[in-house]
């Protein structure tokens, strides 16, 4: 009964499934789609990244820093915490550290703030961080 009303010439039932059907695709379209704050955010990270570290972004969503103190490779990973991986000398995971800042931001937001942190004062970054034992 249910496919003979589908089918049926006055095509009642078929005007507001297909509706629905376009709701549908609409919201999975704006549920999908980055938000303004998130293309901003991935923007100005962008900007400050150099060529290497962007090449290394784009093709890995994860970029490497240089700390300013100690001269360690950090690797940061997309991602708003516990993304920051310390490197040993054969680019393999040694530690990982998880240091935000306090206020709620988006990813791009949050690795930029990673970056100039340990490119600028390591030592209190990493004084702030909780460690972990990465996989």
């Amino acid at each position: 009964m249910f496919v003979t009303l589908l089918h049926d010439s006055n095509g009642q039932l078929r005007r507001p499934l297909a509706v629905c059907l376009q709701l549908a695709r609409a919201f999975r379209e704006w549920y999908l789609r980055p938000s303004t704050r998130e293309q901003r955010g991935l923007k100005l990270l962008r900007e400050w990244l150099s060529r290497e570290q962007l090449a290394q972004y784009d093709a890995h969503r994860y970029f490497e820093v240089i700390g300013c103190h100690t001269g360690k490779r950090y690797r940061i990973y997309h991602g708003n915490g516990a993304n920051v991986i310390e490197l040993d000398d054969s680019a393999r995971a040694k530690t990982g550290w998880c240091f935000v800042p306090c206020d709620h931001l988006v990813a791009g937001d949050v690795m930029l703030a990673q970056k100039i942190a340990l490119e600028t004062d390591e030592q209190s970054a990493l004084a702030a961080a909780n460690n972990f034992t990465p996989r």
